[in-house]
């Protein structure tokens, strides 16, 4: 019986190729571990450090409006007494004056004497019951300055909370936060709440774009109307609110965008 006879050079190509081959699968299970951790990263972490940050920014904000607690606090607890004052008499008026203002919209003006906001500083705060959404809104749309940060951003140019015209915003709906993770399920009549450090301005949904083009800048003007589909948006100057984001989700190809309108406001 012949046996065979295993050279030395043949040896050593199949161990280097059982190297090659192991190398070669840890390499894949290395890459494969790195993407799994930036994914995790992204859809987890981003989220969780955002939305804590933002709500920090709440608390904030509503500490130096004097608040401390929700949207339907009351203002007399703030002056600790009951005994009556000369402020009392202004805020019966002022009352009487946003109530006017709840049933005529566009006497609801932004307080002038308001400084314009400095960019990427947080200065109001946006609610969406229906989403169980309280989020910050800064001034301006960059990502690492404001969206990054779980914030709404107010688009520069656009009008003011309460003010006639647009006040348009945009938000992340995959990732860092994601505020408008689930604007699609906004529908007509929804609330939406823009409190700020005099008054609390409400808006209805009224109508909205399933999906344009990033670049449908109609959909920002004061009379809120895109350039892509014509049909949609608003052919008389009123209060308006855009809210904008990116759809299909995880992507930034088109926008989504929610309108809607001034219905009242309300003074602190």
């Amino acid at each position: 019986m012949r046996q065979r006879i295993m050279h030395h050079g043949a040896r050593r190509r199949r161990e280097r190729r059982r190297r090659a081959v192991w190398t070669g699968g840890e390499l894949l299970v290395t890459v494969g571990v790195v993407l799994l951790l930036l994914v995790v990263h992204q859809l987890w972490w981003t989220n969780r450090e955002a939305r804590e940050g933002a709500q920090r920014r709440v608390e904030a904000l509503e500490r130096e409006w004097g608040r401390g607690g929700g949207t339907d606090a009351g203002t007399a607890a703030e002056s600790g007494s009951g005994a009556p004052s000369s402020s009392s008499s202004s805020s019966s008026s002022t009352a009487a004056a946003g109530s006017r203002a709840g049933r005529d919209p566009r006497a609801a003006t932004p307080d002038t004497t308001a400084p314009t906001p400095d960019p990427s500083q947080a200065y109001a705060v946006l609610g969406i019951p229906r989403l169980h959404l309280r989020v910050p809104v800064a001034e301006g749309v960059g990502k690492r300055s404001v969206l990054n940060k779980g914030y709404v951003g107010h688009y520069p140019g656009t009008g003011q909370p309460g003010g006639a015209g647009n006040f348009a915003l945009a938000g992340h709906r995959n990732t860092h936060g994601e505020p408008f993770r689930y604007l699609n399920r906004l529908a007509p009549g929804d609330q939406v709440r823009v409190e700020t450090r005099s008054a609390v301005y409400t808006y209805a949904v009224d109508r909205t774009l399933r999906q344009t083009s990033a670049r449908d800048s109609g959909v920002l003007a004061p009379i809120p109307r895109s350039t892509v589909y014509p049909a949609h948006g608003y052919t008389e100057p009123g209060h308006y609110i855009t809210l904008t984001t990116c759809t299909p989700e995880y992507t930034s190809r088109y926008r989504l965008v929610v309108w809607g309108r001034l219905v009242s406001t309300r003074p602190r």
